[in-house]
């Protein structure tokens, strides 16, 4: 997209030119099914009178520009991207008529028709830079202002922006007119409008200073049988009542609907008073807990950025970080304390900490605080750094300081930046003088440079086992040698009565190639010693041989979940390092997750064995490992209780590695009632992935699949079909998906992405092998002739990174260095984490070789 790019400089130079007062944004939704109306009133000043800037519109057509009263030709300052304003004045009037598109890509006003009723619905989704699809706006987090939409829509409908309404306006036709009143000074990627036949469902509660808070929950009609209102009501009063709390701020923003919508590309976005959430969310069909939990962390995470993004945002996008890395551990932190969901902590580590620890030994890799020069760098780093290590570091930051003396930084941080904008020092600032701490050097090693460090144990005793000496060594790789400070917790665990238990810890300072723990010299060694118990830091840790053989043959017998996943964790480490074999991990798992009651860390476990079993294994090995771990997972789903999580997912995950005729057979039979897994319901999501399974092993072709979405012609249903048919293990039926996916535009962007994912399921790798070169044929078209999403999703799942072979990795090494490549990071970036993924496959494969 190098026509929608904007630059850090020119933000940067438009920021001290202008200070923007207030938009009012018209838009009639009446007009088409393609095009909406836009009409966009901007009252700003300019402290250089006779300077020059530019609006961002991303349109299909302007009709006309007035600024100070004066119109301006549209052929002559627009190119559909931004429109070039000149000759300021010091207070500036501007006003523009535009043609703005519906999408369908899941960024800017996103339409979509529900198949089952035919009814409309638009949301916004504007994060990064797409409010400049939907109306003319300065596109930049620090050009705050006031915004007042009025929308003209169907009369049936129900509309919804970031404040209450004003007034409602009855027009002829069918048609009335929604004003809403002006919001506060926010940004506006935050600003909102969800529109359509939603159902409604209201609520209410008392804000710490005493406001009635507006509730609402939305949905689309066909899904309201299975919208949870009153839970997502429940979570929402317990999520306000702790961050009021914990932050001693009220509330900053008038009401609080929740919008549950199609089509969603993310898991949600903090709009300010209106959230919208894909509608993944409600539940047509039995999920497993550990999507249940996730649900409840994303509701917690969206209102904690109703403080920390919306009330104080960032500057630019390169604190972009500390959003989302503060709003995904208050969430945490809030789901354990303030709900019944109180392994949160535990679903952190199985979940985000692994995706930080794989995210962070990519060679695109970067430090939390990243160098964002343009729109384009930042649309990549939505990702495990941003995420999941900041996080990370802010928990350690929290051990570091203290609770009590984090949050009262946190506290005065909302209170003298409220609807303003900041930048990391501005939090700091206040941190440290809560905490006393001196934080500069913190942020320096942990926040500014990039790399994950590994923790071992060396332990020395004597005869009787006494401990005479314990250190704990750090390292660091090459290219990113970086040496930190980690607050750290030591546990020693002993086998009693057949479960592991904590006999006793001791929190402490590691910083250093070597840190000498004189407190445990003289203790009795334990069965099991666990580095970063209670994962309070952010490290790979390893185990001494006698700690891994303790859990190598006690791993579920860990009375503390937390630890439990810690050992997994390792484990899945060093299996990634070529430091133990891929088909021992295998086995480690089938062994033992069946006593394993964290259902995130179960699904965490289950996506590994993919990944083990179809790249990690040697190929040469492959067709029986995933044979085994097939079996295996059959087993376990027979044996689990009657209608549990682990009973859910162990089928769930059977569907994905059914291969053989025995396998098949099975898969048949549980899908067909033939043979029953007691208290196991097939729903219809469900029944959509065992026949998916069964369409992967050729058992089934695309008329029965039409037939199977003739019967569920819904949101989910088109999905799931979409998949399916890609999936078909033809070269026709290859060649049809790619062809749809890279030279047309039929597919939404939901189905964009299952279609793309589907494609590359198969268990005849050699079916990929056609569409190598033209991968990378294709990757500059279809990089710039599709939105960043919409690529995203093609270049990332396309890649057929199944083969994991010499000639793939040969293949992709070439294609990098070339000058078409490299003028586009962004897309350069993808192909570079492709490659790192099959160059770590290879070396496992080599260490399989080994065992």
């Amino acid at each position: 997209m190098p026509g929608e790019n904007l630059t850090r400089k020119e933000a940067q130079e438009r920021a001290e030119l202008i200070k923007v007062a207030s938009y009012e944004v018209k838009l009639d939704l009446t007009t088409g099914d393609k095009t909406f109306s836009s009409s966009t009133r901007v009252k700003f000043s300019a402290n250089q009178p006779g300077a020059s800037t530019f609006i961002d519109a991303i349109t299909e057509s302007v009709q006309r520009v007035y600024l100070n009263g004066l119109e301006l030709d549209p052929a002559e300052v627009s190119d559909g991207v931004r429109i070039l304003l000149p000759n300021l004045e010091a207070e500036n009037d501007l006003l523009i008529e535009a043609k703005a598109i519906y999408m369908n890509t899941g960024e800017g006003l996103h339409r979509f028709v529900d198949p089952v009723d035919n009814e409309v619905y638009l949301y916004s989704q504007f994060e990064v830079p797409d409010s400049r699809r939907m109306y003319a706006v300065f596109e930049q987090p620090d050009l705050k202002a006031t915004f007042k939409f009025a929308v003209t829509a169907p009369t049936a409908w129900k509309v919804i922006s970031n404040q209450p309404t004003e007034s409602v306006e009855t027009l002829e036709l069918g048609k009335s007119t929604w004003t809403f009143k002006p919001t506060p000074v926010i940004s506006s990627y935050i600003t909102a409008l969800i529109a359509g036949p939603y159902t409604e469902i209201r609520s209410e509660l008392t804000s710490a200073d005493g406001r009635v808070i507006p509730l609402g929950v939305f949905c689309r009609a066909s899904l309201a049988e299975f919208m949870d209102a009153d839970y997502v009501f429940e979570k929402t009063r317990q999520g306000f009542e702790f961050y009021e709390k914990a932050f001693d701020q009220p509330y900053p923003f008038e009401k609080y609907d929740q919008l549950f919508v199609p089509e969603f590309n993310a898991g949600a976005m903090e709009n300010a008073g209106a959230v919208t959430f894909t509608e993944t969310y409600v539940f047509r069909s039995k999920v497993t807990d550990a999507i249940r939990e996730r649900r409840v962390v994303t509701i917690l995470h969206e209102l904690a950025h109703m403080w920390f993004g919306d009330l104080v945002t960032m500057k630019w996008w390169n604190d972009l970080w500390l959003n989302e890395s503060f709003a995904e551990y208050a969430s945490t932190f809030a789901t354990a304390e303030a709900t019944e969901w109180k392994g949160a902590w535990t679903t952190f580590t199985a979940l985000e900490k692994s995706w930080a620890y794989r995210q962070d030994q990519l060679p695109s890799t970067h430090p939390i605080v990243a160098e964002i020069n343009d729109l384009a760098d930042v649309q990549v780093n939505f990702d495990g750094i941003t995420y999941a290590k900041g996080a990370s570091v802010l928990k350690q930051l929290v051990a570091w300081v203290g609770q009590e003396k984090f949050l009262a930084g946190v506290a005065q941080y909302f209170k003298k930046h409220a609807f303003g904008n900041t930048e990391l020092e501005d939090l700091l600032v206040e941190l440290e003088e809560t905490s006393g701490r001196e934080l500069r050097s913190w942020s320096k090693l942990w926040l500014e440079t990039a790399g994950v460090n590994t923790l071992r144990p060396e332990i020395s005793t004597d005869d009787s086992g006494i401990i005479t000496s314990f250190a704990v060594t750090q390292t660091a790789v090459p290219d990113y040698p970086t040496i930190r400070p980690h607050r750290m917790a030591i546990g020693f665990y002993n086998l009693i009565n057949g479960k592991l238990q904590r006999a006793h810890r001791v929190e402490l300072d590691v910083d250093g190639d070597r840190t000498e723990v004189s407190q445990l010299v003289g203790l009795q060694r334990p069965d099991l010693v666990l580095l970063n118990d209670d994962d309070l830091a952010y490290a790979k840790i390893r185990l001494d041989d006698k700690s891994w053989n303790t859990a190598l043959e006690h791993l579920s017998s860990f009375e503390d979940s937390l630890a439990r996943t810690l050992i997994w964790g390792a484990a899945w480490d060093a299996t990634r390092d070529a430091e133990a074999s891929p088909r021992d991990f295998i086995k480690l798992v089938l062994n033992n997750i069946g006593k394993e009651t964290e259902s995130t860390t179960m699904l965490t476990l289950l996506r590994q064995l993919i990944t083990a079993g179809n790249m990690f294994v040697a190929e040469e090995h492959r067709a029986e490992t995933l044979k085994n771990i097939g079996a295996g997972l059959l087993q376990l789903a027979r044996e689990a209780n009657a209608g549990s999580d682990a009973q859910l997912q162990f089928t769930k995950f059977f569907a994905q590695f059914a291969s053989g005729s025995d396998q098949l057979d099975a898969l048949t039979a549980i899908l067909n009632g033939e043979e029953q897994l007691a208290g196991l319901a097939i729903d219809a999501d469900l029944r959509w992935e065992l026949l998916t399974g069964l369409t992967v092993g050729g058992r089934v072709e695309k008329t029965r699949l039409d037939q199977e979405l003739a019967s569920d012609n819904t949101s989910n249903g088109q999905r799931a079909h979409a998949a399916a048919v890609a999936a078909i293990p033809t070269a026709e039926a290859k060649t049809a998906a790619w062809h749809q996916l890279t030279e047309t535009n039929e597919l939404s962007n939901v189905l964009v992405n299952a279609a793309s994912l589907g494609f590359v399921r198969t268990q005849d790798v050699s079916l990929l092998e056609p569409f190598v070169d033209q991968y990378f044929e294709n990757a500059v078209r279809i990089w710039t002739s599709n939105t960043f999403k919409i690529a995203e999703y093609l270049m990332e799942n396309l890649y057929p990174a199944v083969l994991a072979n010499d000639s793939l990795a040969s293949k992709t090494r070439e294609w990098l260095d070339r000058p078409e490549i490299v003028e586009i990071p962004a897309l350069r970036r993808i192909l570079v984490e492709n490659l790192a993924n099959v160059e770590r496959a290879l070396k496992v494969q080599n260490r399989d070789l080994e065992a």
